[in-house]
């Protein structure tokens, strides 16, 4: 049963990190076309204008104008969408570390071997992963706060990943000490016997 398990969830990991990886190349160019709109607005805006092309519309330009972003886009953009657009690439790097550290405990115990010490490892980097979007999230919620001169940024998104993270770092943390215990304790077990 937990190899079912295991399997389905490693299916669902890789569709997650291909989602991921897509999006990474995508931060840019919807932070700079959107950026008089809502995030979310342009990112339904953009995959409706590819998805659903219009008769005059150029769907190539729309996949190749990410690239083109990605070299000089980031000058076009005022300080708020920079520092928006760095904090979802860096982040979007940091959970993709972490969905590949996911797949890794997932293939030790589809080979029949959870209690390693790779584990232990996988899920430390898990935990840095989660500290480092904790504290990038905390910059960006500080530079709004100043940058706006308002407290309304506490109330977003941002400040919530704050604590959201930093909690699943300490879980991932304390998973790691258990996968690590408890391939001490198996690999004495094996010596004893």
């Amino acid at each position: 049963m937990v190899q079912k398990i295991a399997r389905v969830l490693n299916v669902l990991l890789m569709i997650a990190l291909v989602c991921n990886i897509i999006i990474l190349y995508l931060i840019p160019a919807i932070v700079l076309v959107y950026q008089d709109s809502s995030l979310l607005q342009g990112v339904q805006n953009y995959f409706a204008a590819l998805l659903f092309p219009g008769e005059d519309d150029i769907v190539m330009a729309a996949y190749v104008a990410p690239a083109i972003i990605w070299l000089n886009g980031w000058f076009e953009m005022d300080t708020p969408h920079v520092v928006l657009a760095l904090f979802l690439v860096f982040s979007g790097i940091q959970t993709a570390i972490i969905l590949k550290q996911a797949r890794r405990v997932l293939a030790t115990i589809l080979r029949g071997n959870p209690f390693s010490i790779e584990n232990a490892v996988s899920l430390n980097r898990a935990a840095v992963c989660c500290f480092t979007i904790a504290t990038a999230a905390l910059i960006r919620v500080v530079f709004s706060v100043c940058h706006y001169h308002s407290v309304q940024p506490l109330a977003s998104y941002n400040a919530l990943f704050v604590p959201l993270f930093a909690m699943a770092g300490l879980l991932c943390l304390v998973m790691s000490a258990l996968f690590r215990q408890a391939a001490e304790l198996k690999a004495e077990n094996d010596l004893t016997i």
